[in-house]
């Protein structure tokens, strides 16, 4: 798992080459072991694949381009203030760059901001959900079978890439897609095969050093 977390990136094109459910079921059936709280394991995955992921895109899509707001059933992002806000300006401005997007092109900000819903070209998508009366400390045990599913997909040789956006039109997935009645999603994550040619995926974030993120005292 080491090597996984030192190779991972997050992967926003793909091939359409869809993978062999075979492989998908493994993926999350050895995720699916991840540690939880007093191992309650409040976590829902619905994979979505073929026809249904390129109805459920077009959909996405649509709501996007017609400006449909965007409600998320959780609370989004708290107020970020400084060492964390300069850290994801220098993440969007870092992206839009490597994509040749100037600040003050809308236009291409807002073309960047659909792929979200593209699932970046990806062949499938998962949604990771918990009932909505659930809080933090079940919301972090998803994050970690999130990161779990993220590193096994590193190890099979899968791209895949975490998306929050995925969460902004949660009445539309609810409509398509398999999950129970009372969760309400915190994230998205498509995946697929990676296309090694697209520039998109140039892309690379920085880590903050050990010392700046961690304390250790004896």
């Amino acid at each position: 798992m080491s090597d996984a977390l030192r190779t991972r990136y997050s992967v926003r094109g793909y091939l359409p080459d869809a993978v062999p459910e075979e492989l998908i079921r493994e993926v999350f059936d050895v995720a699916r072991l991840a540690a939880s709280g007093t191992n309650t394991q409040p976590w829902h995955v619905a994979v979505v694949s073929g026809d249904a992921c390129n109805r459920l895109r077009d959909e996405l899509c649509a709501n996007f381009d017609d400006g449909v707001a965007q409600d998320r059933g959780f609370p989004a992002n708290a107020k970020m203030e400084g060492p964390y806000l300069d850290r994801r300006r220098a993440c969007g401005f870092g992206y839009y760059e490597t994509m040749g997007v100037e600040r003050h092109d809308k236009d291409g900000r807002l073309a960047i901001a659909r792929k979200n819903f593209e699932f970046f070209g990806a062949p499938h998508v998962a949604f990771f959900s918990m009932p909505r009366s659930f809080q933090f400390p079940q919301a972090l045990d998803v994050g970690i079978l999130l990161q779990s599913v993220m590193l096994v997909m590193v190890e099979k040789g899968l791209g895949c890439i975490a998306q929050g956006s995925l969460a902004n039109y949660p009445d539309s997935v609810r409509a398509m897609v398999d999950m129970p009645e009372d969760n309400e999603i915190l994230c998205g994550l498509s995946f697929g095969y990676e296309d090694a040619d697209a520039h998109i995926n140039t892309v690379r974030m920085t880590r903050e050093p050990l010392e700046t993120v961690a304390s250790f005292t004896r």
